[in-house]
């Protein structure tokens, strides 16, 4: 089982060098296979190159620091 707090905690880590960019990330949820819920959020929320961003920098991050994390997918919360 993934630690929430760990995730979070890593998060926290990343969101500097996205809102440097004008974006930001919000932890949702983890799922029991280790499949993390974000919601992309300012610039990085409909940009062109939040995917790439989401795999290979907050899924890359997540998955080398916190044991368990299997994928980071995009939510879109009202």
């Amino acid at each position: 089982m993934v630690d929430k707090n760990d995730v979070a905690a890593v998060l926290e880590l990343i969101r500097p060098s996205l809102q440097a960019d004008g974006g930001d990330v919000r932890f949702v949820d983890v799922d029991e296979d280790g499949v993390v819920s974000v919601e992309l959020q300012g610039a990085c929320k409909g940009c062109p190159m939040s995917e790439m961003t989401l795999a290979n920098g907050v899924e890359r991050i997540l998955k080398e620091r916190v044991p368990g994390v299997t994928k980071v997918v995009a939510v879109h919360e009202g």
